[in-house]
């Protein structure tokens, strides 16, 4: 048989050979650093007999499947070590992630004490040196020797499977484990661990299911670059927005108010307000018309649009429906509202498109272990908006969201830190959807080829559409490397039909339109985490919520310093004035550490001749201004949004 290796290269063999022998008749360097194999284009493990013709990668750990495999093997030395140190723990499921590998047992909470016992016991696992052994049983005997071992969760997962399936097993030592693998040969091949975390996490990610108890950890295959990681780790829980914000009084939350609930704090409500100013003046000169809606309706409303029936579980109810006459619910979102904008008066083609817009204010009943700091909340604010147009408009409004989206994530300097996910229905599971068949293959090969008009470079996602129509997602990672989706753009012709929403066409007949769902930056508050962890607080002066703060060096110089704040409010700019009788140098610290963009030290000379002494945190000392000059550089870098450098890094 042949083997066409990656670099082109042929191998020839008499007999079928496992793809570690192959390795090892490579070079026996390559032997131990694989991973894994791929066997025309499909990863497999390195244990996989190959017995005829095929392409053949070795995967190492550069290779992200090869790195994935040796991630998911030491997913499993923790579980051993779990179930070493707590023998009456339940494994749950234990996948690699990008960052490393997690593992959910069914297991009392875990302090930091107990995850550095069980990062001891992995590494003596890893001493111990054992080969991995991979079995397989019908099905029946798997659920058996499941419940043999008195696991639930496993047993669980494969009564899910189909009758006929065959269930693999791996065996390391005394440990077995229900896996599809593929692992590495041996626990010896781990060089470097490192438990990160431990926290709750729902069985299925149902918050109807129990809660266990899941161990984010990291491997890699030298001590080094595990360092290395870790200073990293370090630098980004500094950047992290729900302790970032938090230290930089953006936001709060408290306990009687409820999860999911963020309070905005005076600076927090400052950055909002200034994006949602912004976002409204752009929409109304793309011809967008602002409407104002209730926060909630009747359930005859939701029953219309087909959320009662596909998305009652996400919603606030209010009222009961066996007692109460009317139950209302707290809208999760706008679109119905303003569907009965459009509405009000008859529309002829002539006035299309209609494109409205509205800062909407929803509220969604987000599982309490989906929710973290301003990413997932329950209430939040959107800019969100509705296009009701024809058919033959369809591309030219996706184009104009599209170019408004451009816009917002480049002035906010984001543009390039986005991916575009193409989000479909799943055909699989109908029931979950609104439309025929035939609406949804229509509406998805309309959007598919719109995007691929415009040159977007994207994923396709399935099951991850909304349920009345397929969207353009654009995603984020925040910095821990989860990735949220922050902007949409819905592509929708099935609700129409359901509100009776129609205009007249050229030759006098009635027809539906399409409606587009889109959002300019998406959910305010997700939008300030975003903004929080770029910028490490160290927003854009457009955004700062304190623009510039003036430092008088003596009290014989407040007056003087009132009178530059004064003037510098009348030009829009946003300071305040430090009267406090500390010395200038502690001013000057203190500020930077509240990250306010310029100081302006003002004494005797500076009030004498209208002068400034500027400090930025872009070039540091730059000298005295003219209070004229200064008022004017700065107006432009706000008018223009600049995102400017920060060329000296001063000591705070």
């Amino acid at each position: 048989m042949k083997i066409t290796l990656k670099d082109g290269s042929v191998k020839e063999y008499a007999d079928s050979m496992s793809i570690i022998d192959i390795a090892k008749d490579i070079s026996e360097g390559l032997a131990r650093m694989a991973c894994a194999g791929e066997v025309n284009g499909k990863v497999v493990d390195l244990r996989t007999i190959i017995d005829k013709d095929c392409e053949l990668s070795i995967l190492t750990f550069h290779d992200e499947a090869g790195k994935a495999a040796y991630r998911h093997t030491t997913s499993h030395v923790l579980a051993e070590a779990v179930k070493r140190l707590y023998p009456n723990a339940k494994l749950a499921i234990g996948p690699s992630i990008d960052t490393g590998f997690y593992y959910d047992f069914d297991l009392e909470p875990l302090d930091r004490n107990a995850l550095d016992n069980l990062e001891k016991e992995m590494k003596k696992i890893i001493k111990e040196g054992a080969e991995l052994e991979r079995f397989t049983l019908p099905r029946a005997e798997a659920i058996q020797f499941m419940k043999d071992k008195n696991e639930p969760y496993k047993v669980e997962l494969i009564e899910d499977l189909p009758e006929d399936s065959i269930i693999s097993f791996y065996r390391q030592g005394d440990f077995v484990d229900l896996c599809a693998g593929p692992h590495l040969m041996s626990t010896k091949n781990i060089k470097a661990i490192k438990l990160i975390s431990s926290s709750g996490a729902y069985w299925r990610g149902s918050e109807k299911n129990k809660m266990l108890t899941r161990v984010y950890g990291t491997a890699f295959t030298k001590n080094a670059d595990l360092e290395e990681y870790l200073v990293y780790l370090e630098n980004i829980k500094k950047r992290d927005h729900n302790k970032l914000g938090r230290e930089m009084e953006l936001f709060t939350t408290v306990d009687v108010i409820g999860q999911g609930l963020p309070l905005l704090m005076p600076k927090g409500a400052r950055i909002v307000q200034t994006l949602q100013r912004w976002i409204e003046d752009e929409e109304e000169k793309r011809g967008y018309m602002l409407t104002k809606t209730p926060l909630m309706a009747k359930s005859d409303l939701y029953k219309i649009s087909g959320h009662w029936d596909h998305y009652k579980e996400g919603m606030f109810i209010l009222g009961d429906e066996e007692k109460d006459e009317e139950v209302f619910a707290l809208r999760p979102m706008t679109c119905p509202f303003q569907y009965y904008v459009y509405k009000d008066s008859q529309k002829s083609y002539r006035d299309l498109p209609c494109r409205y817009g509205e800062t909407s204010t929803l509220f969604r009943n987000e599982d309490s272990g989906e929710m973290h700091g301003l990413i997932r909340v329950r209430q939040f604010t959107i800019s969100e908006g509705h296009i009701i147009c024809t058919p033959e408009q369809v591309e030219e409004e996706i184009r104009g969201c599209v170019d408004l989206i451009h816009y917002t994530t480049k002035t906010l300097g984001i543009a390039d830190k986005l991916t575009y996910r193409f989000s479909k229905w799943d055909p699989n599971n109908k029931d979950k959807y609104i439309g025929t068949e035939e609406e949804w293959e229509k509406n998805q090969d309309t959007m598919r080829k719109i995007l691929e008009h415009m040159n977007i470079s994207f994923v396709e996602a399935e099951g991850e559409a909304a349920f009345y129509g397929p969207k353009l997602d654009v995603q984020f990672k925040n910095v821990y490397g989860k990735e949220d989706t922050i902007i949409t753009v819905q592509l929708d012709n099935s609700i129409a039909e359901k509100f009776d929403m129609y205009y007249v066409d050229k030759d006098g007949e009635k027809k539906r339109p399409y409606i587009i769902h889109r959002t300019s930056v998406g959910c305010y508050e997700r939008t300030l985490a975003m903004l929080i962890e770029q910028y490490a607080g160290l927003f854009p002066t457009w955004l700062c919520p304190e623009q510039v703060r003036v430092l008088p060096i003596s009290e014989k110089y407040h007056n003087y310093a009132n009178k530059v704040a004064s003037e510098l409010r009348a030009n829009g700019v946003r300071c305040t004035v430090d009267e406090r009788a500390e010395k200038i140098g502690y001013k000057i610290r203190e500020t930077r550490m509240d990250r306010v963009p310029y100081m302006l030290v003002v004494g005797q000379k500076e009030e004498e001749e209208n002068l400034v002494s500027v400090r930025s945190r872009f070039l540091g000392d730059e000298g005295q201004k003219s209070l004229d000059i200064f008022i004017n550089d700065i107006c432009k870098e706000i008018r223009t949004k600049e995102i400017k450098k920060i060329e000296v890094e001063e000591q705070k």
